[in-house]
């Protein structure tokens, strides 16, 4: 009865190897699912036999997969593992004596022999060895050293900010996420221990939409850390052991229509002329998720009545449509010249009729509007006359800008226009500046510049992260004032800020052609020569836990459409590679301004994009999610859009993992020193094991004086600290909560220094909720 089972086993293996193999092979993938389904076929029919020659025929199978996998992916034990676990663990219940006892043969003086197990035992004993080798090996690990001399002795940090503080959400308006305090180092950062905590209360509620999540980077200003909550609470806390001076609640409600619950900041501002300890004269500013700013007394947290009507400035004010929760301000706006300046969030994908992108510059003290610059009308930027309204639909800006007041410009990321998916009946305007990285002119709100990093965007590639200043020595020794800017397509922008020409060179490269009826694609597309864009995807990078979830996501990549990166959408189904997660998102990079390095986060997920006829699109509320996951319905288009993360049948990304880099690049050469697996699997497995696959993360990265970067964003719930030379980590914390959020560091008035993280979660990657602030310094 166990020859039977066992013969049964192998059969079934064998019909759905074989099966399957022979789908994949018809669309022109491997046929190595083919063969290895007849062998496990012929080795049942062995079975049921009882002929010894099945171990043999196994033992084959075995070798010949073993050398099919090597050369299919070299010695990395996460795409080994698979291709080969159940066949070895098969091959391992073949050996066991009663399955040989039953396949040996019975002489005729009544000798009982066993089958030859020799080549089956040899083969499995060589596969051990390979896997056992494989898990000492990393042939995607980039080791090297950035350099570790200072580049620029007297640096320019971006304006006078004391050095234990932290103004502005890259602590200056440099956006360079630069800490100048060395008190913690990598000899001693494995001390790091919990200084204090300090729980906000603001967590996420049962009806709260899907992405609803804690990604704010706290400012500190004195002796006080100010910050936001997801539902727009703003929060004073003693930064030295973390206990609450105020709490705000801007009482701005949930909406089911809103895609995103979060807040990344606060802006913070002290009036030169007010009179010192006086009520506002120093301000917080609150933006939140129904489209307003509010000004708060920064001592108090009282609302400051003189800001714009009674201290709360609307800025739905403009728009032709103003449906609830499809514009808000999800980032801190930026503070310069007397100027307040922000953008705001529009929901991707969810109607034809939705807000402007426009940026306006109001009086920080009184909330008059300065100018407006809305990219589907570029060239009026003096204020909107009463009864008019600014261009619906122009692209947008919901991350974070950069100021360089003596320059007298302010650098912008701009979003595209929505539906993302769809560019018939774009505009010149719009055209030009979606997805591009533009300076304003602080004063007028003209443009000086503008560095588009995708034409006719189809793919929701906006450019999500801070663009970062600093200056660059140039090859004859001068310092060039320079601006890097990530992309989610993996672009690295280095560009001359003065001018938006590229310092380290730009290049146009065909793109795939074949867009619906519709639409048309751009024929090139630019890139730059510092790029994390991964290589584009074939059938070996498919992955899953089994050789037949692997399967399966190696017929659903032959399925779709995807000719590489930029694939246009289609109704088929297209694999969007990076996807709409990006390679870089909103956390940005950081930079050491005295080596001229940076650090940051490369992630690799594949997304999938399927346009859907007007006509198929279900009834509103079926198929449907908060976030841009699911199905995005377009109203007033032709076409609603179904996205989602390539999966396996799992549950799993079906592309080979790692999907999460931490790098380092020395911005003088434009080289990257090194690249590293970053993160477990101990969150998201059922069992909490620490293993370095190298997982997704989002969040944003921050580096001090002292030689050290840090970094959450992990889907596995730790702040790790980094030797910012090799990339190693050297000491890691466990967070009580996914600590999507970027860090920042301070030191109190005693000197000591404080790194500080907030833990909350993000809900559409699924890491834990919650509503920490986690503060840590080394021992007394």
């Amino acid at each position: 009865m166990l020859i039977v089972l066992t013969g049964v086993v192998f059969a079934l293996i064998g019909l759905a190897l074989g099966a399957g193999g022979l789908w994949l092979a018809v669309l022109g993938g491997s046929w190595y699912y083919v063969l290895a389904g007849l062998a496990f076929l012929v080795t049942a029919f062995l079975l049921f036999k009882r002929r010894g020659a099945a171990l043999s025929v196994y033992a084959v199978l075995i070798l010949a997969t073993l050398g099919w996998a090597v050369w299919e992916v070299g010695f990395d034990w996460w795409q080994l593992g698979p291709r080969g676990g159940v066949i070895i663990v098969l091959g391992l219940w073949l050996l066991l004596p009663a399955i040989r006892r039953d396949l040996g043969f019975v002489s005729p003086t009544g000798t009982v022999y066993t089958a030859n197990a020799l080549p089956l035992l040899a083969a499995v004993i060589v596969s051990i060895g390979v896997a056992g080798y494989s898990m000492t090996q990393d042939p995607l690990d980039l080791a090297g050293e950035l350099p570790a001399q200072t580049a620029a002795a007297a640096p320019d940090l971006g304006g006078n900010v004391p050095e234990g503080d932290w103004h502005q959400y890259g602590r200056t308006p440099y956006g360079q996420r630069y800490s100048p305090l060395a008190q913690i180092t990598p000899d001693n950062v494995d001390k790091l221990e919990v200084a204090w905590q300090y729980q906000t209360g603001d967590v996420k509620l049962p009806d709260d939409v899907g992405e609803t999540t804690y990604q704010v980077t706290p400012l500190k200003v004195k002796d006080t850390l100010y910050l936001c909550t997801p539902h727009n609470w703003a929060i004073a806390l003693d930064a030295a052991t973390g206990k609450e001076k105020w709490k705000f609640d801007s009482n701005s409600g949930m909406n089911p229509d809103r895609q995103h619950q979060t807040c990344r900041g606060v802006s913070y501002y002290a009036d030169p002329v007010a009179t010192a300890g006086g009520p506002c004269a120093e301000r917080v500013y609150l933006p939140t998720s129904d489209a307003r700013l509010i000004a708060l007394d920064a001592a108090s947290g009282q609302v400051c009545p003189t800001f714009a009507d009674k201290g709360t400035l609307h800025l739905e004010k403009g728009m032709k449509y103003n449906p609830a929760g499809y514009y808000y301000s999800t980032s801190p706006p930026v503070i310069v010249a007397n100027k307040i300046i922000i953008g705001g969030a529009v929901n991707d994908n969810y109607s034809t009729q939705e807000q402007s992108g426009v940026i306006r510059a109001f009086d920080v003290n009184t909330g008059a509007l300065l100018w407006n610059w809305d990219s589907g009308n570029p060239d009026v930027t003096t204020p909107l006359p009463e009864g008019q309204t600014y261009t619906t639909n122009s692209p947008n800006s919901w991350s974070v800008s950069s100021v360089d007041e003596k320059l007298g410009l302010i650098y912008v990321p701009m979003g595209n226009q929505v539906p993302d998916q769809l560019g018939m009946g774009r505009s010149e305007h719009v055209e030009k500046y979606s997805s591009s990285i533009v300076a304003l002119d602080i004063n007028t709100g003209a443009v000086r510049w503008v560095r588009q990093t995708v034409h006719h965007d189809l793919w929701d590639m906006d450019v999500p992260a801070q663009p970062v200043l600093l200056d660059i020595t140039g090859q004859d020794g001068q310092p060039v004032p320079a601006l890097v800017g990530p992309t989610k397509q993996g672009d690295l922008y280095v560009l001359d800020r003065r001018t938006g020409e590229p310092i380290i060179p730009v290049k146009e490269i065909p793109a795939p052609t074949g867009a619906i009826p519709e639409d048309f694609t751009a024929p090139t597309q630019p890139i730059s020569d510092l790029t994390f864009s991964p290589p584009p995807l074939t059938g070996k990078d498919m992955w899953g836990v089994t050789l037949f979830d692997q399967l399966a996501c190696r017929i659903d990549l032959e399925r779709m459409r995807y000719e590489g990166r930029y694939t246009p959408p289609s109704v088929e189904g297209s694999l969007v590679y990076p996807g709409n997660f990006g390679v870089f998102n909103w956390g940005s990079v950081a930079v050491d301004p005295e080596r001229q390095v940076m650090f940051g986060m490369p992630t690799y997920l594949a997304f999938t994009s399927r346009l859907v006829p007007r006509d198929q699109i279900p009834p509103r509320g079926q198929d449907e999610k908060g976030s841009e996951q699911g199905l995005n319905r377009n109203d007033g288009a032709p076409y609603g859009v179904f996205m989602g993360p390539f999966l396996g049948p799992l549950g799993i990304p079906c592309q080979a993992p790692p999907w999460g880099y931490v790098a380092g690049v020395d911005l003088k050469t434009g080289k990257t020193a090194y690249k590293h697996r970053n993160g477990t699997v101990y969150d998201m497995t059922p069992l909490p094991l620490p293993f370095k696959v190298g997982v997704p993360g989002i969040g944003g990265p921050m580096i001090t004086k002292g030689g050290l970067a840090f970094l959450g964003a992990a889907v596995d719930n730790y702040l790790r600290a980094y030797d910012l030379t090799t990339g190693k980590v050297l000491w890691s914390g466990r967070l009580p909560a996914g600590g999507q959020s970027t860090p920042m560091s301070y030191a109190t008035a005693d000197g000591t220094q404080y790194v500080l993280i907030v833990a909350g979660g993000h809900g559409s990657i699924g890491t834990t909720p919650g509503d920490y602030v986690m503060a840590y310094k080394l021992p007394e």
